[in-house]
């Protein structure tokens, strides 16, 4: 696929996890890419959001100051680093990629592209 996640494993909580999405295709320079997680039985949530060119990022309250959202346009490779992890953040984590950089970007369905995911697991 286009994009491709890795970076997810089992770790506690309070530990730190650095995602990682790289991207196949072309960016460009209204190029949106974003995290989304899905906790079992839940729906597909908005986490973090960056805009390529300049990388203004955007963030969902419940990550806000723990997470960080970054990306290397050398290597077209987007990163979220986790910090403080709790149990809560348990989930599949997706990146995605949209085109436009105005508008919505926290419902998933504004994303063409998404990858396969990485399995993130926060133990108690």
């Amino acid at each position: 696929g286009e994009l491709v996640e890795s970076g997810g494993r089992l770790v506690q909580a309070g530990d730190s996890l650095r995602l990682s999405c790289a991207s196949s295709g072309r960016m460009f320079v209204d190029t949106m890419m974003g995290w989304f997680r899905q906790a079992p039985g839940k729906e597909r949530e908005f986490v973090s959001a960056i805009t390529w060119a300049y990388g203004t990022t955007y963030y969902s309250d419940s990550v806000k100051g723990r997470f960080t959202m970054s990306r290397d346009t050398t290597s077209n490779t987007a990163y979220l680093q986790m910090n403080n992890l709790k149990p809560e953040d348990t989930a599949v984590y997706y990146c995605a990629k949209k085109s436009g950089t105005t508008g919505l970007y926290t419902p998933a369905r504004e994303y063409s592209t998404w990858g396969q995911g990485t399995r993130v697991t926060v133990s108690s």
